[in-house]
């Protein structure tokens, strides 16, 4: 799917990394033009996170046919060299590693992004023995449903490090991460990931099936308690995982090494060891108190064409900034509800959501359905839409319960519209997205049934060779597959 380069920063004159994707090496049933368009969208979600444990992106951009992203050059190896050079890989090792990689991925889940392909080759050690995430977005860049097949017919992401919802293409969340966090655990203890075979659906067959070997009947200085936690993070319901990375660390806090020296280069424990060691010819030199400059008054309109005009050029992180700064100054001089405010907060919860911040245009979004709903009731299209889009915004923040219910609550409006408008077409997206869900959750059952009757009403309507049925049909073939019997069994752990 692509390269990286060394290559040199000529006006810095630095090393960097380039990534090289290929459009054309991907997804089929993605266009090119549409892999571009989410290829920007993601990296400008990404560039939101600013974490010591993720490689810095320092450009992005298309020449000809490729996709590149420039980044920060990493020293050091990766987690899967890492750990053939040092098996058994010390169990305080492990520890450590996760406890950082919580920490990333806390800063990632808060964006909302979810990294979907975590496993070893994607961590570096540093020789400091700090840890960098790489490829994060690239997953999302590639196919949003990571199961599909590429031309290659291999699955989009790493089979073995795959929860169970994201083999069943359902929707993925930050539970997601915290499962291949759990492989990834497991795989540093027992030198084995937990579930291997000899072909991607076999693998994705013991995911959704297979208990994981406890990790003390392989090494029994394990802790329990950590023991304990692997098996929490491979939970195959999303809802017995933890809550998130944040309730992991904890578990993890105590294990973590005491205060002393670190044992050699490229040690992981090193951080937990002299966690922030000054420089020990560097003084720390206090900068002078700076006054806080005092804002101009707002001209709306002038803001309005501003926000136009960088909307135009593509610069939304710029167009949410100035929405947000003149909401209060446009409520303060026309009054929170008329129509100049209803008309700006719209537009700042649309490129809100645009721009990937779930976390800030859920609120917005609410505001203006309430709102909505009070003045023209439940079936109106415009409170559908804006019910709609924070049903999104619950998906995207990993609450399959609470994106479940708002999906269900507005489906029945969607589907007493008239046959062939757009109502239709809204009512068969929000079903699949429940199908979706219900497998996220673990029902498996009741998304089968959501899915098939979805598949029955899209043929009717679309014919069997629309995209909706075709993806349809796949995705069912695919969940038959699993839960069809193996014979012989599933396959053995790899040697």
């Amino acid at each position: 799917m692509g390269q990286v380069w060394t290559a040199y920063d000529g006006r810095l004159d630095r090393r960097v990394a380039v990534k090289l994707l290929r459009p054309d090496h991907m997804a089929a049933a993605t266009a090119a033009g549409e892999m571009r368009r989410r290829f920007v969208r993601e990296c400008r979600v990404t560039a939101q996170v600013t974490h010591p444990g993720l490689v810095t992106v320092y450009d992005a951009g298309s020449d000809g046919d490729d996709l590149y992203l420039v980044m920060q050059y990493v020293e050091g190896a990766d987690l899967a060299d890492h750990l053939a050079e040092h098996e058994p890989y010390p169990w305080q090792w492990v520890v450590s590693v996760a406890a950082q990689l919580c920490a990333v991925l806390a800063a990632v889940h808060a964006v909302p992004i979810v990294h979907r392909d975590l496993k070893p080759r994607n961590v570096m050690v540093k020789p400091d023995g700090t840890l960098t995430v790489l490829d994060l977005g690239v997953a999302s860049v590639i196919d949003t449903d990571t199961t599909r097949l590429t031309h290659t017919g291999s699955p989009i992401g790493s089979p073995a490090y795959m929860a169970p919802e994201q083999a069943m293409g359902g929707a993925v969340g930050p539970y997601t991460d915290l499962y291949a966090l759990g492989v990834l655990i497991h795989e540093l203890l027992s030198g084995n990931v937990p579930f291997a075979g000899s072909t991607a659906l076999g693998v994705l067959h013991r995911h959704l099936y297979e208990a994981p070997l406890p990790i003390r009947r392989l090494r029994p200085e394990v802790p329990e308690p950590l023991e304990a936690l692997v098996l929490r993070l491979l939970a195959k319901d999303p809802q017995h995982r933890p809550s998130g990375a944040l309730e992991v660390y904890e578990a993890l806090a105590p294990l973590l090494p005491n205060r002393g020296a670190p044992s050699g280069p490229l040690d992981p424990t090193r951080p937990f060891l002299r966690p922030f060691a000054p420089w020990p010819d560097r003084a720390a030199v206090p900068s002078p108190p700076v006054a806080a400059p005092t804002p101009p008054r707002l001209d709306v309109a002038a803001a309005v064409d501003e926000v136009k005009r960088l909307l135009g050029e593509g610069s939304i992180t710029q167009a949410v900034d100035i929405l947000g700064s003149i909401l209060p100054a446009a409520a303060a001089e026309h009054g929170e509800h008329s129509p100049v405010v209803r008309i700006l907060r719209k537009q700042y919860a649309t490129t809100l959501l645009d721009d990937g911040q779930y976390r800030r245009a859920l609120p917005e979004l609410r505001r203006l359905a309430d709102d909505r709903l009070a003045e023209a009731g439940p079936a109106d299209p415009q409170t559908l839409q804006f019910r709609y889009d924070a049903a999104q915004c619950l998906e995207q923040l990993g609450e399959p319960a609470a994106a479940l219910a708002e999906y269900r609550s507005v489906l029945p409006y969607y589907e007493n519209q008239p046959p062939g408008g757009p109502g239709a077409a809204r009512s068969f997206d929000v079903r699949h997205r429940i199908g979706n869900l219900l497998l996220a959750m673990g029902d498996h059952t009741a998304a089968q049934h959501q899915l098939q009757g979805l598949l029955h009403d899209s043929e009717r309507a679309y014919g069997p060779y629309h995209q909706l049925p075709v993806e349809l049909r796949r995705g069912l073939n695919r969940q038959q597959q699993f839960h069809s019997p193996r014979r012989g069994g599933a396959p053995g752990p790899a040697r």
